[in-house]
């Protein structure tokens, strides 16, 4: 499978532009599809109605329980992974050996959403036939529901003993347990299996994209020092200009060494200073003290940094320690990095996965599929099988608009076309 790029070279480049008429197995799967949308539909409405906030725990290996029963039905082995390890409820990893040679595909979802139980946001609500609103209801339930309609019509189809197939659905995607290492430690070997990485993200939304990067995400911590003393010495020789002066000037000094530059981005979150600061482990919430007549002594801020390749953020970080380096006089600073989720870099086998999507689409009469601008795409859990998988594509989800708000609206116009685009994606990568 390791010479699947150049196969695919051959076999697809120049890009194929006029639709093709679907082969008779094409057409079964469609079919098969088409008689699973009502009841996909109802399990999706089971699925967002169960509260599964990242630290709701229990909600979440509900949710587990609900796929893993459909999983099992399609006969996939699977197994739960606890997460206590790592501090979040655990995974759900299903497989299926079948008998065919073809590649090895990783199908990637998660089970939990930013709603914790306290939200208002609770219930699946159909608006219109084409429209329903609910937590998590296309990030990403929306995507683990097309997920098991496109494996179902591949069986229903006759058509599944042939494949192999890994499914991981993290518990913690919105916000991941620690250490990382043991918390994507089952997502890491099952990319080093597989030949091909597919995830049900809804991307950006509009069914026309499919993601073929996605930038990386690193959190940085900047602490800063200064002498403390009465406000009218400021800027003294004998106190110099205080801690929040000094967050203050590597701040600006990152927007205008960093700023403008393609694909990356850096964003303070959070800033803290005075005479007393103190931040939760989290580094979300804290405590400070401080009084207008007195220079402060402590300062912290808090942020993340976006790259789309491993090189543009080593380079980012080198720099802003570069900066940080520099301080004013009687102060001091340091910075701290924290990479999470790496990169995902649009790759030729990437581009070339995403030209076979596009055919099928334009097959189906669906339209084109073109790429999501990376700077639309933020960090997610295909992002992990950069550099072990040959391919990777995400944003086959459900589409739709509003996710992480009250107001996240699935457009269920798109669950049959995305599980017909991706079912006759995977067969037809079994052909090859």
């Amino acid at each position: 499978m390791r010479t699947l790029p150049l196969l695919l070279a051959t076999l697809w480049l120049p890009r194929l532009a006029v639709a093709q008429e679907l082969s008779a197995a094409e057409r079964r799967i469609t079919a098969a599809v088409d008689a699973g949308v009502a009841q996909s539909g109802r399990l999706l409405e089971r699925a967002v109605n169960l509260n599964s906030g990242t630290f709701n725990l229990a909600g979440v290996r509900a949710v587990g329980r609900l796929f893993q029963t459909e999983f099992g039905r399609l006969g996939f082995r699977t197994r739960w992974l606890d997460g206590r390890a790592w501090g979040r409820a655990g995974h759900l990893v299903a497989e299926w050996r079948g008998s065919g040679t073809g590649p090895k595909l990783l199908f990637i979802g998660h089970l939990d959403t930013v709603f914790e139980p306290d939200s208002p946001f609770r219930k699946y609500q159909r608006l219109r036939d084409s429209t329903a609103q609910g937590p998590g209801v296309i990030d990403m339930k929306g995507g683990n529901v097309i997920m098991l309609l496109a494996l179902g019509a591949l069986k229903q189809a006759g058509l599944l003993a042939g494949f192999q197939v890994s499914v991981v659905l993290t518990g913690d995607e919105e916000e991941t347990g620690t250490p990382l290492s043991k918390g994507r430690a089952a997502l890491l070997e099952a990319a080093r299996w597989a030949d091909i990485a597919i995830g049900f993200e809804d991307g950006d939304g509009d069914p026309r994209h499919a993601v073929i990067g996605r930038r990386g995400w690193t959190g940085w911590t900047l602490t800063t020092k200064g002498r403390p003393g009465h406000s009218s010495l400021i800027f003294s020789q004998e106190v110099g200009s205080g801690a929040i002066f000094e967050a203050a000037r590597i701040l600006a000094a990152f927007r205008d060494s960093l700023a403008g530059e393609a694909n990356l981005t850096f964003n303070p979150g959070l800033i803290a200073g005075g005479s007393d600061v103190t931040l939760e482990k989290t580094g979300e919430r804290g405590r400070v003290f401080g009084k207008s007549n007195v220079i402060a002594d402590q300062a912290v801020v808090t942020g993340d940094l976006r790259s789309l390749t491993i090189e543009q953020r080593d380079r980012a970080k080198q720099r802003m320690r570069a900066i940080v380096g520099r301080h004013y006089p009687l102060s001091d600073a340091a910075i701290e990095f924290e990479d999470t989720y790496p990169p995902m870099t649009p790759t030729e086998g990437n581009r070339r996965l995403l030209q076979l999507l596009d055919q099928v689409s334009r097959d189906l009469g669906a339209g084109p599929v073109s790429p999501v601008n990376p700077a639309n795409a933020g960090a997610a859990d295909v992002s992990f099988t950069a550099g072990l998988v040959d391919m990777a594509i995400d944003g086959v989800g459900l589409k739709g608009s509003g996710g992480h708000s009250v107001h996240e609206t699935a457009d269920l116009r798109t669950l049959p076309i995305q599980a017909k685009r991706v079912a006759i994606l995977i067969y037809r990568l079994t052909k090859l």
